[in-house]
């Protein structure tokens, strides 16, 4: 923990470093790494998520094959839900990349 603290800090001070021209760019480099693990983690997240809920509605099917149908709408209604966070931290990479807020 403690040496992720010092790189982020070290990354941060040379990024204020910088003079004007040079300090813009440095922030879009950082806004498309941000962006870049942003959408990774979300990724990933969606993934587990939606390899659980898989996973349950096809149990739930095995044990009670009867209820197949209500548990797929289930199982669709929650992925719809898993894939919209996925969706909305897509929004944000591009608003970052696209429409930096801080670039000024």
């Amino acid at each position: 923990m403690k040496k992720i603290l010092f790189l982020l800090v070290a990354i941060a001070s040379a990024a204020f470093a910088n003079d004007g021209a040079v300090a813009n760019e440095t922030l879009k480099a950082y806004s498309v790494l941000a962006a870049g693990v942003g959408l990774g983690i979300a990724a990933m997240g969606g993934a587990i998520g939606m390899g659980s809920t898989a996973a349950a509605t096809i149990a739930g099917t095995a044990r009670n094959p009867g209820m197949g149908g209500k548990l797929m709408t289930t199982m669709f209604i929650a992925l719809a839900m898993i894939e919209a966070q996925v969706i909305y931290t897509l929004v944000v990479a591009l608003i970052a990349l696209y429409a930096n807020p801080f670039l000024g």
